[in-house]
């Protein structure tokens, strides 16, 4: 989709610009040379760890979810974010993908905005517009597509990556540039705009519609799904869309070659992904003429337009074609199909009868049952001597091979990702969201290289409690400070345990072997002194507030007013001014606004 990049180049224009030879390439010395290729490298290294970096911080993944949020507001739509939340948990639970070491479990959010669109931002969270929910008319199916499509930019970590190699492509035509005085900087910041669209962008883009139909149809969606969804996109963009960013001009639908955007053309993605489920099928589904379904080249019926106001024969055909895809691809024999003709003349089989809709209502529709069963079995019998399953399978096994290898690489993260790991279902936890908290975990534990194994419980422990699962929470908190009860940690965590448990007993007692155990860690005296307050042990609270301020001035904030004065009088008095400040800039603000609506209209007496 039309997604939302970061990009240090947001200033570069695309244009139709071409890149000519260089007439004065032998003005570049070897201190250009090692310029650029310095330059270059450094860039690009430098762009790829910031935004990976970024991309591995839950702080930055919830960020990413409140800017989105801010800008375009969150749907009021009950039933848009129940569907989207249904095909994402399925895609994140079923779909056969692997994230790497360092990044993060995906989360997502339907916005309010009307734009014909769906992003993944760099910290895997997934934005996706109302918008795009009504421009694919609510398909399961397609949005499936679509979103599998922003799991794969995840996945593949492709903002970094696109980011660091625009980057790389802005320095390293500068310093050519600069040696060679080949243009100027206007022409040589369309130059990099263009090129990074074109060498850099839609290659990523055309990843991630193979790799969303590959997690789509691993997680049991309609393998028509992803051309069905550009089949509408085109549509949709061409004649329905109301922003000029996103219209397409069907004059320019048979260029030689993608248009000057940085995504793909629309027909062309609707080629590939017809492609993949014809290869998904054994070679043997086809649609001909964007409509006539074939098998084996032979057709089987032609799809008419149904109840849309637009002609979306293309899209249903797909579908249609989609459900006998996933049947071809799942059963290695024709009985496994449990075809049987009704009375109508059509046809019914096994499968999810979701999936298998459309199919079902052509082939009653066309009257074509019997002529179903027909090519079903000749296409199998074919089999045998085109070989088609065992190609089938044996790419299907190189995939799996190779996501079995990237799977290993995350269960050997070595200590540093780990550690990295542990910090992050922290943090989950402290949003309070147990569930990737304790995804990360299992990655965690699945590692051999944890230095800390007693931490990692006590942070599962944290995980189980925000869940709500006492006796996991308790189990692994007591584990995970008899391994190492030297570490300040295991003592802070299970403090931290048995305070959501309700014991405020055992999370002072443990706070306080804490504070016994690290006298300078500034958490210990922060846990003992909000326990006494909430116990109503003021004196005990003003105490270990006064300790902890000593031990941290820079915790002044966690200190209560009732406490902070007597702690430290200065910035009490500062805090009081500030409080006022905030105070009277509110009022005044509800004054003007108060005012503004009591004045008459202009013209008004």
């Amino acid at each position: 989709m039309r997604k939302k990049l970061c990009v240090v180049l947001a200033a570069l224009t695309i244009t139709t610009g071409i890149f000519f030879p260089p007439a004065r390439a032998e003005a570049i010395d070897a201190w250009g040379i090692a310029a650029q290729a310095l330059g270059v490298l450094g860039a690009y290294h430098s762009a790829l760890g910031a935004v990976l970096a970024l991309g591995n911080d839950v702080n930055a993944q919830v960020q990413s979810e409140r800017q989105d949020i801010a800008e375009n507001g969150r749907t009021h739509n009950a039933r848009d974010t129940a569907l989207i939340d249904t095909i994402m948990q399925r895609l994140v639970r079923d779909g056969d993908y692997v994230l790497r070491v360092n990044s993060l479990p995906f989360t997502w959010a339907v916005t309010d905005s009307s734009v014909f669109n769906a992003a993944c931002y760099p910290t895997d969270y997934v934005s996706i517009n109302r918008g795009l929910i009504r421009g694919l008319n609510g398909n399961v199916d397609e949005l499936a597509a679509v979103l599998g499509h922003e799991m794969t930019h995840g996945i593949r970590q492709h903002s970094a990556h696109n980011y660091a190699k625009a980057a790389a492509q802005f320095y390293g035509l500068s310093f050519l540039n600069m040696d060679a005085g080949l243009m100027d900087w206007n022409k040589l910041n369309a130059l990099v705009g263009y090129s990074v669209a074109k060498n850099v962008t839609l290659p990523s883009e055309y990843e991630a519609d193979e790799g969303g139909f590959r997690i789509m149809t691993s997680a049991g969606f309609n393998p028509g799904g992803g051309a069905a969804a550009m089949a509408r996109m085109g549509y949709y963009l061409t004649y329905v869309t109301q922003e000029l960013a996103e219209y397409q001009d069907p004059t320019q639908k048979n260029l030689p070659q993608d248009d000057f955007s940085d995504h793909p053309a629309t027909e062309r993605r609707e080629e590939k992904l017809a492609g993949f489920m014809t290869d998904y099928s054994a070679g043997h589904v086809t649609v001909a003429d964007r409509k006539t379904i074939c098998i084996d080249g032979t057709p089987l019926l032609t799809v008419t337009w149904t109840d849309e106001e637009y002609d979306n024969s293309p899209e249903n055909a797909y579908l249609a074609a989609g459900a006998l895809a996933r049947a071809f691809h799942d059963y290695d024999s024709p009985a496994e199909w449990g075809l049987s003709v009704t009375r109508d003349g059509g046809a019914v089989l096994s499968g999810d009868p979701r999936v298998n809709e459309l199919l079902v209502y052509f082939l009653a529709k066309e009257k074509a049952g019997a002529r179903l069963v027909e090519l079903v079995h000749h296409a199998y019998a074919g089999e045998a001597q085109s070989g088609a399953r065992e190609k089938l399978r044996a790419e299907e096994k190189t995939r799996a091979d190779a996501r079995a290898a990237e799977r290993a690489a995350v269960e050997n993260a070595d200590a540093k990702a780990i550690k990295k790991m542990r910090e992050n279902s922290d943090a989950y936890s402290d949003y309070g969201d147990s569930e990737r908290a304790l995804m990360l975990m299992e990655r965690v534990f699945a590692s051999p290289h944890d230095e800390s194994r007693a931490v990692s419980y006590v942070i599962r422990a944290r995980a189980y409690a925000v869940r709500g699962d006492w006796t996991r929470a308790r189990a692994d908190a007591d584990k995970g400070v008899a391994e190492d009860p030297k570490d300040v940690y295991t003592w802070l965590n299970r403090s931290d345990v048995l305070r959501m448990m309700g014991d405020r007993d055992g999370a002072l007692a443990d706070a306080m072997k804490a504070i016994e155990t690290d006298a300078k860690n500034p958490y210990g005296y922060l846990i003992a002194a909000e326990l006494y307050d909430e116990m109503g042990e003021q004196e005990q609270a003003r105490t270990y507030f006064a300790k902890l301020y000593a031990v941290e001035p820079k915790a002044v904030g966690r200190i209560p007013d009732a406490y902070l004065e007597s702690v430290d009088k200065r910035a009490y008095e500062k805090r009081i001014k500030e409080q006022k400040k905030v105070r009277e800039e509110k009022e005044k603000s509800l004054r003007e606004k108060a005012d503004k609506k009591s004045r008459p209209a202009d013209g008004g007496k």
